[in-house]
């Protein structure tokens, strides 16, 4: 994330999620374990400690911060003073807001270089169910996600489709309670062999989620949805956005979710109406993505009724 010359490994999650066996497992990795002077700066006591003579073999100093509030320009700039560390390690705490680190204001020549966030896969959907909001800010910046002590009988892969949802970027990785990671099959709701795809009203967000992902499952298929259409002058000329609005962590968080339909009648659409869109498949180039992206070609744009729920999920 950051090429500063002081790197900052940011380890977040709840308590006794697995923050601190995380970090002391990197800690004995030959590639960390290079003797570099390290700042370790824990934001919570969980149930496991660091033992002086451990922090000591690795050249470590541990420093504890009890507010949110401390991480600012006069602590960051004492530890550099005091320690002159090669590098520096944070053990954040879960319960507070991200933006407390992010807009830090660092020494210059510091930087965040990765973060991961743990997850006890044990207690993953209570913590979704009442705290999702925390959840999608401890994820929507993180490089990799880490689900530890899951089972293979867990829904796992629903558990990546939630976390897809809100940062398609990071790497997800599942353990097992041993450490042993555990791949995980996508289950999808349809079948890929049929050239055309028909989504029920629950599949959209999957569908959504894993032909970014997979996008040469789907290429040159027929794809027929319930969507909303979204018009705009600001779209290229004989294009529209059919999509679905989610929650992905609170009722004041609800985002569109579509993508780019040539359709050479789009003015006979009007946004927010409700419609069925069948549409091939493509990749290709296009300016609204600054890049290559799913680019649709409707076949046919019919009138739909409003779904009983129109709001998608992503499990």
């Amino acid at each position: 994330m950051s090429q500063a010359r002081i790197a900052i490994y940011l380890v977040n999650g709840f308590l006794d999620s697995g923050k601190t066996t995380l970090l002391r497992d990197t800690m004995n990795m030959d590639y960390f374990n290079d003797g570099q002077r390290t700042v370790l700066i824990r934001c919570e006591d969980g149930e496991c400690e660091y033992d002086e003579t451990f922090l000591s073999a690795h050249n470590t100093v541990l420093v504890s911060v009890d507010e949110p509030e401390q991480l600012n320009a006069e602590f960051f700039s004492k530890l550099r003073g005091l320690y002159k560390p090669e590098r520096v390690l944070m053990e954040y705490n879960g319960m507070w807001p991200m933006e407390h680190i992010l807009s830090a204001k660092l020494p210059r020549d510091w930087g965040i270089f990765q973060i991961i966030s743990v997850i006890d896969g044990s207690t993953f959907e209570m913590y979704q169910a009442n705290m999702q909001s925390l959840i999608v800010d401890a994820v929507s910046n993180s490089d990799m996600i880490l689900f530890n002590r899951c089972r293979a009988d867990q829904p796992l892969a629903n558990y990546k489709r939630s976390i897809r949802a809100v940062n398609r970027m990071a790497e997800i990785v599942f353990e097992d309670d041993k450490g042993i990671e555990l791949e995980v099959q996508d289950i999808l709701p349809y079948s890929l062999e049929a050239n055309t795809i028909e989504l029920e009203d629950a599949d959209y967000g999957i569908w959504y989620l894993d032909i970014q992902e997979h996008p040469e499952r789907y290429l040159n298929k027929t794809i027929t949805f319930k969507a909303q259409a979204m018009t705009s002058p600001k779209l290229p000329k004989g294009t529209f956005v059919p999509g679905r609005n989610a929650m992905t962590c609170c009722e004041d968080d609800i985002r569109f979710f579509g993508f780019l339909c040539k359709y050479p009648q789009v003015r006979e659409l009007k946004t927010g109406e409700w419609i069925y869109v069948t549409a091939e498949i493509r990749w290709e180039n296009a300016p609204v993505y600054e890049g290559e992206g799913v680019v649709l070609y409707a076949k046919t744009v019919e009138s739909a009724l409003r779904p009983e729920d129109p709001l998608i999920y992503f499990r």
